[in-house]
This record gives structure tokens, sequence and C-alpha cells, in this order.
């Protein structure tokens, strides 16, 4: 097995303070060991229980040991969701192998420069996306001979993945892991160029299941996961689920109808859903008639859910609602309980436990509470670093007076009186109109008050007199008549003399990631192109 990598850049705790460690992979074989002909994981009808599953995560494990990877070595996997690619994930963890799951929303070129900045020796695809590989699959020298799997296809170059695995063995296999070796990179938003790669720790995924808990995951939970594996979002809850030895039900992509179904039939008790999928669910006419009385807790993410989806969701859906506002990266993160705090509803709740979060003005001076500036946070858990990007994780650290290590958000937002969290926007979405800050988040929670508008972007757009100027990109009520010019009349009564809107547009919808991000570069790059300036 490789020697261990030098020192992270991001301080990590000693692996002597932890000494209640238990890594996924060996809560996997616990989980087997104690229930094994429970389910494990199901997709497309198909379920998989304890045992079986554990037996393919063996095999895998062994096929990579087999090849001589272990410690310090990446695989990377391209594909939809599927127990087989979840296998091959678990599989990959047990030979203390670090996983990079990679975006499928990536442009071929950006991919192709993943898969090196990652140094993956295997890649597993999927038939689905192999379009965004074939480009350049011959020109991957960082690959094994013989390193390029099809999870459901036939391709001359490629080895089949029932093949590769079915020469292993399924007996027991057991690599050393400790709390900091590598568990995953995740590299972060984009689609052209290269995106950050974020570096995990298996100490940090290990804490999945014990956080969870504190919402019920546990042997009893039935998880429902329609969003990619690739995301931090799913994966979040898909691990606690697989270390609390619940059940994992994976959705190839989301349907709302299909979503209700499977939630009702199969007695979902957890789903993590970002805020565009509660927008289409509680938007869906048939919604009211399903039964989802099983529900123990939904969870949100990715993005901020606004206020009245949070209070549609209190009175419609049964469970608790929970919104977890964080960085991929670690560092600040916080929690609503929506149920407890229905007067809250506007914020992402509170600092998680042993976290802490101050916000700073532009120069990085710490700023008193209910002022607003950018989110800085810390954590006892974070990440340990862009992988292979020293300088662009130092760009991410603030110090304060005592020397401790704190992540930028990138997120403009202040601390209320109570101790809660108001985001407002990402710092690159401000719009600096007339040397004022204009926060977008503001006009759009306006907007969303105005009964013909369902869904809005406020995005800045040049101006000769003001530099930037507001301008909503608003998507209509299905059957509303209502013009742009009486939006902007009726928004511009309202608003500040600084926040007025320069123009209303409609649009039949709003480009989003496939996490429900809406992508606001995309929609400013119309309006800014040609004038060397915010994009």
């Amino acid at each position: 097995m490789p020697a261990r990598p030098a020192a992270p850049l991001v301080p990590q705790p000693a692996v002597d303070d932890i000494p209640d460690f238990v890594s996924l992979p060996e809560r996997i074989a616990r989980n087997a060991a104690a229930t094994p002909d429970k389910i494990a994981v199901e997709c497309d009808g198909v379920a998989v229980s304890w045992r079986a599953f554990d037996a393919d995560v063996n095999r895998i494990a062994r096929r990579l040991a087999d090849l001589g990877l272990g410690r310090g070595d990446k695989v990377a996997i391209l594909a939809e969701n599927s127990i087989a690619a979840l296998a091959t994930f678990m599989g990959a963890l047990r030979a203390c192998v670090c996983v990079v799951p990679l975006s499928t929303m990536a442009a071929a070129d950006a991919l192709e420069k993943m898969l090196d900045d990652c140094d993956a020796r295997l890649l597993f695809v999927s038939d689905r996306y192999r379009a965004l590989v074939e480009p350049y699959e011959t020109r991957l020298p960082k690959l094994l001979e013989g390193g390029r799997i099809a999870y459901d296809f036939t391709r001359p170059g490629w080895i089949g993945f029932e093949s590769w695995r079915a020469v292993a063995s399924d007996a027991p296999f057991v690599a050393p892991i400790e709390p900091l070796d590598d568990f995953n990179i995740i590299y972060s938003s984009g689609t052209t160029g290269l995106p950050k790669g974020i570096l995990h720790s298996h100490m940090l995924r290990a804490q999945l299941p014990v956080r969870f808990a504190n919402w019920g995951y546990g042997p009893d939970t039935i998880s429902l996961a329609s969003t990619p594996l690739y995301s931090n979002t799913t994966l979040v809850s898909v691990l606690a689920t697989i270390g609390g030895g619940g059940t994992t039900i994976l959705m190839r992509r989301f349907d709302v109808e299909q979503f209700l179904k499977i939630a009702e039939a199969r007695r979902v008790t957890h789903a993590m859903l970002v805020p565009v999928q509660y927008q289409r669910l509680l938007a869906y006419p048939g919604f009211d008639g399903y039964d989802l009385s099983s529900f123990q807790a939904k969870l949100s993410t990715s993005a901020p859910l606004r206020a009245h989806i949070k209070a549609d969701c209190l009175k419609r859906w049964p469970g608790r609602l929970i919104e977890i506002y964080g960085l991929t990266e670690g560092g600040g993160s916080c929690t609503l309980e929506a149920d407890l705090y229905p007067h809250k509803l506007h914020t992402v709740g509170k600092p998680g436990a042993g976290v802490e979060l101050k916000v700073l003005d532009e120069a990085g001076n710490e700023l008193p509470q209910g002022e607003v500036g950018e989110l800085v946070g810390r954590a006892p858990l974070m990440m340990k670093g862009y992988y292979k990007q020293d300088a662009k994780t130092r760009e991410l650290f603030w110090h304060d007076r005592d020397g401790r290590l704190f992540f930028k958000s990138g997120d403009m937002g202040r601390i209320d009186e109570d101790g809660f969290v108001v985001l407002l926007d990402r710092k690159k979405d401000m719009i600096i109109s007339g040397g004022f800050n204009v926060y977008a988040a503001d006009i759009e929670v306006m907007l969303l008050g105005h009964p013909d508008i369902v869904d809005v972007a406020v995005i800045g757009i040049p101006s000769d007199q003001w530099g930037e100027s507001a301008h909503a990109l608003c998507v209509r009520r299905a059957g509303a008549a209502t013009d742009a010019e009486a939006i902007k009349s009726w928004a511009n009564e309202r608003l500040g003399k600084t926040q007025r809107l320069a123009g209303v547009e409609f649009r039949d919808s709003l480009p989003r990631s496939t996490i429900g991000k809406i992508m606001k570069r995309e929609l400013r790059e119309p309006y800014w192109a040609g004038r060397g300036a915010k994009i």
C-alpha cells in the first residue's frame, strides 16, 4: 500500500484524539452481520440485501487491491445513480482508495482536466454519459492498462463491469483505514475549466451517521435519494443512511410523480432534497393525494429554501423539515429545524455543534452582530484542502486574532439578535449600484410576494449611470397575463431607491444545475459579453 501522504494544508485532528472512529466500510460489514437479509439499497425495483451488498463491496475492494491500488490511489466514477455505482464507491473505500465522483454537468474538456488533475487510475462510466468521455478516452495516460470500466455498454477498449468484478472473491476484505486517510475528492461547481477538488477524510465522513442520528437516521431509515451521487448534497444523506444501517432507495433521475409514488409505496422516512425539488413537488396538482405520513424528516440544502416554500411544506408534508447550510469544504454550517422555529423561516438557522461563525467587512475585519458582511466559519472537522491546489486553498483562509483558522464562505449575510443566520447573496452575485451594495435575495423575496410570480432570479446588468442595476428574470404563474412593466412598477413602489429594478423579463424557466442551483453566471453572460466586466 502506498505511503501516507504529507500532512494536509488544513490542520486536522490528531489520530490519537479520535478513539471511537468507525469507518464507513466497517459500518457496512457490521450492518451485514447484524441484519444480513434487510434491504441495503434498491434502484428501479431491484433490491440488494446487506449480505449481498457487503459481498459486492468485498469483490470490488479485492479487485482493486489485486491491481495494486490502495492508500493514496484514486478511482473516478462518471455515472447515473445505480446500485453498481454505489457499490463501486463503497468497495473503493474498503480498499482504502479515494473516490472521485465526477459531475455529469461538466463539459467534456473540463472532465478531461479533472481526470488528469485527480490522478485517477481507473474510470467507471455508465452509457448515459460515455459521450462525455469519448473525445479523449485514448489520452488518459494516468489510467492503468485496462482501467476503463463500462457499467452498462460494450465498446472497444472498455471492460464490462460485471466481468471485471466477477474474477474476485467476495470473502471478507479488510484494509487498514485510518481516520485521516483520503475518502473522496468532490470537484466544486463548474462546467468549463478546472474546478477545485475538495478532499475529505474518512474521519469527516464517518461523522455523518453520528450527526444525522439526531434527525432520526438509523436502522429503520428508508431514505429516498433523487439527486446525483456525485453531489455532496446526495452523499451526506446516503452515507448517513448506510452508516446507520438503513435502506437507501436510489432514483436514476428525479421525477415528481415517481418520487411521490415511491415515497408512498415504500413508506419512505427520510429524503434530502434541494429547493427546486420542494418547489416542484408542492406545486404538483396531485401532491395532497399521496400518503406521506411515514416521513420522519425532510432535509434541504445546496441553496437557501425560500420562506414561503418552507411554510407550505410545514403545512402539507408530515415530518420534520430541516434546512442545512454549509460549504462542501466544511467550516461554517447551520441548521434550521423549521417546525421548531416557524418564526425564523427567513433564516438558515443557527451554527451546528462545535461550529463558530463570524461576519467580516470588505477589509477582513470582524463586524458586530447584526451587520452584513461575508460569513466565515470553523468547525472541528474541515476538508484537508483543495487537491494539489495549495494556493487556492490558502485563498479560503481567514485567521482571527488568536490565529485560529476560519474558511471564507463567499456568502454575504448577517447574524440576527437570536443567533440565527440570514443569507443574502453570494459575494460574487452582489450588485453594486451607484456605490451601494444591493442584495438580490431581498428583491427576489419581495417579487415572490406577487401573486403572478412563481420563480425569479435578480442579476446585475451594466448601467452607464450606476455601474450596475438590478434586473429581474421572472417565471409567471400558469395563465397569468401580467406584463413586465406592471411587475416593474409594482416592485419599484416597494423597493428602496438603490434597489429599484431597471427592467423585468419573463422566462419559461430558469437555468439550474442538477442539484437545483440557479446558474446566475449563465443568466448574466448575455448582458456583460464583450464588456470585459462582471460575468
